[in-house]
């Protein structure tokens, strides 16, 4: 497909006897011409930026869109604008299908200008190019289905159904390595494309204690070469969960958005398996900053017990009182004690107390628990009821 919409663009540039580029309706760049010109004017900061990053930012869109090219039905010519790094008067090809804008081809304006016979040309294959886009989006949406139902699917033959579906809608790649990503909360709709991702769909995360509607993660298969070199998911996880798909934080919730990775896998067979230690990650990387952002399944420790006993918070009747708002720096002091082994001189240091001041805190944290510290299954309760406070909140 990469190469049916190279030879297209190519056959644009030659054409309009320009370098063009072809963007999705995204912003982001599908194919890109070559020139050979050596004025630097050619390729302004829009432009290389496009190129090398491979899209365009918020600014530019904004300002791109405000000359109505997402309405156009055909070539619209922009004209330059060197405060914003367009160097270039721009025409712009919009790229549709059925009426509805798929992308759009962007060329430098040049003198003489393409006459109207020529662009009329460029307008068809342009059409060529829309007819490629929707069909690539309509084959995007049955494969974000068919992943979704995986995820969700019960046990047993619905899940081997939807497994089934899913390996067609890949083909030959299926029985591949793959990970499993995700990255949550998301707030926006399904990317219409994520470089580097077999399959991306919204799966239902949590419900919102606020009342507000329940939470999405965004789900990602990602495909491997080595069990042993989780880069392309990690790249990726980093990206998305950075801020580049989401803002750094979300409205209602405290916390940046977070993303974990489970263990890589050959095949499609424990594929909701490996979605369940994804979402355990990307919990524990919003629970303990330590982890985060990204956190692989493999190293988040307790939390992959913690995550696999219970997805809802666990209301233990010792621990109620403690882990009240007004106890917040009694239940630190309990968990900072706990994490350090139960070594009174390391936990002082780490909350940056008196040994006595420790002390007393935890002769209060025995108080309101009804819990002996000097005990091995009361510190294990404890502490699992901290962790399991930590991973929901």
């Amino acid at each position: 497909m990469k190469g049916d919409y190279q030879d297209l663009v190519d056959e644009i540039s030659a054409l309009l006897g320009a370098p063009a580029t072809l963007e999705n309706r995204d912003f982001r760049l599908i194919a890109f011409g070559a020139h050979d010109s050596d004025d630097d004017l050619a390729m302004d900061p829009v432009r290389t930026r496009s190129i090398l990053t491979r899209q365009s930012t918020a600014a530019v869109r904004a300002w791109f869109e405000g000359f109505g090219i997402a309405r156009a039905t055909g070539p619209v010519r922009i004209p330059a604008a060197p405060d914003a790094g367009v160097f270039r008067g721009r025409i712009c090809l919009p790229v549709r299908y059925r009426g509805i804008v798929q992308g759009y081809v962007w060329l430098l304006d040049q003198d003489p200008a393409p006459g109207p016979a020529a662009l009329e040309a460029a307008m068809e294959v342009a059409q060529r190019i829309g007819v490629l886009l929707a069909e690539e989006a309509k084959a995007g949406a049955d494969l974000s289905r068919e992943f979704l139902a995986v995820l969700t699917a019960g046990r047993g033959w619905p899940q081997d159904m939807a497994v089934a579906a899913l390996r067609e809608a890949l083909g030959p790649g299926a029985d591949g390595l793959h990970a499993a990503v995700c990255v949550a909360p998301w707030t926006g709709e399904v990317p219409a494309s994520v470089p580097g991702a077999a399959a991306v769909c919204l799966v239902p995360w949590r419900g919102r204690e606020d009342g507000g509607p329940a939470e999405q993660a965004l789900a990602l298969l990602v495909r491997l070469r080595s069990a042993d070199v989780a880069t392309p998911a990690v790249t990726l996880a980093t990206r998305l969960a950075g801020g580049t798909g989401q803002p750094p934080g979300q409205p209602g919730r405290q916390g940046p958005v977070t993303a974990g990775i489970g263990e890589p896998r050959r095949g499609l067979a424990t594929l909701a398996d490996a979605w369940t230690e994804a979402s355990a990650g990307a919990r524990a990387a919003a629970a303990q900053p330590r982890l985060g952002p990204v956190a692989q399944w493999s190293a988040i420790g307790p939390y992959r017990m913690l995550a696999a006993l219970a997805a809802d918070p666990v209301d233990e009747p010792a621990t109620r009182a403690l882990l009240a708002p007004a106890h917040r720096e009694l239940a630190r002091t309990a968990e900072v004690f706990l994490d350090s082994a139960g070594q009174a001189g390391r936990a002082a240091a780490a909350l940056g107390i008196h040994r006595q001041t420790l002390y007393y805190r935890l002769a209060r944290v025995e108080q309101l628990t009804g819990l002996d510290l000097d005990e091995g299954e009361d510190r294990l309760l404890l502490h699992m009821a901290l962790k399991s406070a930590r991973l929901h909140s």
